[in-house]
């Protein structure tokens, strides 16, 4: 029986590790550690790459300012049941395919193991950073993730009932590099805000 992910050599490691660094190059310290989870979650999942639904699960784990995007409802939870089940259901599936949308260029992710939509997400995440001024965040990546239909994140989203074209309304309304919600935005009401029909 072969292995799913090839054995890879010193010289290897230490290629992907030299890659990886220019990677992760544009991003912030934490965005760089939300990257660095989802691939320790591909890993231990048994995944070739890291997919958006790596990504989602790492952000919506270690990252406060996504969290908050997403507030403190039965939809959030649902989420990251949704996500944590992955490898032993709905997710089977995702592991002999490779996540690209074909209707994003081809981006060579494959040096620091992501999915061509993966990459292509990453560099979204560095043009729309670069607007603001300042390294990607957690939220320009989950923007760019959320952007493409064909994301398996976003299935993930749909299947946990979360309103992805509300969760894209409420990123862009967030202030572009602060970290923080506006003044007055983050009353009751948001706590419930991602979930359809509630």
């Amino acid at each position: 029986m072969q292995p799913r992910i090839p054995r890879q050599t010193a010289h290897d490691l230490a290629e992907q590790g030299m890659r990886r660094a220019d990677h992760d190059a544009g991003l912030s310290a934490a965005l760089a550690a939300v990257v660095a989870g989802a691939r320790r979650r591909a890993l231990r999942d048994g995944d070739r790459q890291i997919d958006t639904a790596h990504l989602l699960h790492s952000l919506l784990e270690s990252d406060p300012e996504v969290s908050a995007v997403f507030g403190e409802g039965p939809g959030s939870a649902r989420l990251l049941g949704y996500l944590v089940q992955r490898s032993i259901g709905y997710g089977l599936r995702w592991q002999s395919a490779v996540e690209d949308s074909g209707a994003v260029p081809v981006v060579d992710g494959s040096a620091a193991g992501l999915s061509p939509l993966a990459a292509a997400c990453m560099e979204r995440a560095r043009e729309r950073a670069a607007r603001h001024g300042g390294p990607a965040r957690g939220l320009d990546l989950l923007a760019a993730i959320v952007d493409d239909p064909q994301a398996r994140a976003v299935e993930v989203l749909g299947r946990a009932g979360i309103d992805v074209p509300g969760l894209t309304a409420r990123i862009g309304a967030r202030p572009a590099g602060s970290g923080g919600a506006r003044a007055g935005s983050a009353g009751p009401a948001d706590r419930t805000f991602g979930e359809r029909g509630h």
